[in-house]
């Protein structure tokens, strides 16, 4: 299979089981993006999160503003710039991820061990390796090499 043929079947295979995995999110998938963002990256400004996720500031600010409004990010004056905002996860804002991301590993490894036997199990081991990798590639972001 030439590159350019399993780029596009890779493509769509992850965007159909990311799909899939999403079904058990009790959460809009932009609200989850946002909260994982401020886990991973640290206090951010609306417009941080905008570029991130590639939607519109407005967008994004529609977001902040219903996760704010549920406590689950809060915001404090920018250091550098007092017209802009920073925005935190708050303790039950890192609480309601840690759900959602129990939640669709619990799916995920249920479907793993119902579907895979052991040496596939390992060959899967070893794709999420080289998926990460590639990941890192197309992102400039070194990723960690996952458990093995």
């Amino acid at each position: 299979m030439n590159e350019d043929v399993l780029a596009e079947e890779l493509r769509r295979s992850l965007g159909e089981l990311v799909r899939a995995v999403r079904t058990v999110d009790t959460m809009p998938p932009g609200e989850a993006a946002i909260l994982g963002f401020l886990d991973r990256d640290g206090p951010l400004t609306t417009a941080d999160l905008a570029r991130l996720r590639g939607v519109t500031h407005q967008s994004a600010a529609k977001s902040v503003k219903d996760l704010s409004a549920e406590g689950l990010v809060r915001g404090e004056q920018h250091p550098g710039d007092g017209r802009k905002q920073l925005l935190y996860l708050t303790d039950t804002g890192r609480s309601r991820l840690q759900r959602e991301r129990t939640l669709r590993a619990g799916a995920l490894g249920t479907a793993i061990r119902e579907t895979f036997d052991a040496d596939e199990r390992r060959q899967l081991g070893q794709s999420v390796i080289l998926l990460s990798r590639l990941t890192a590639r197309l992102t400039g972001r070194p990723r960690d090499e996952p458990p093995r």
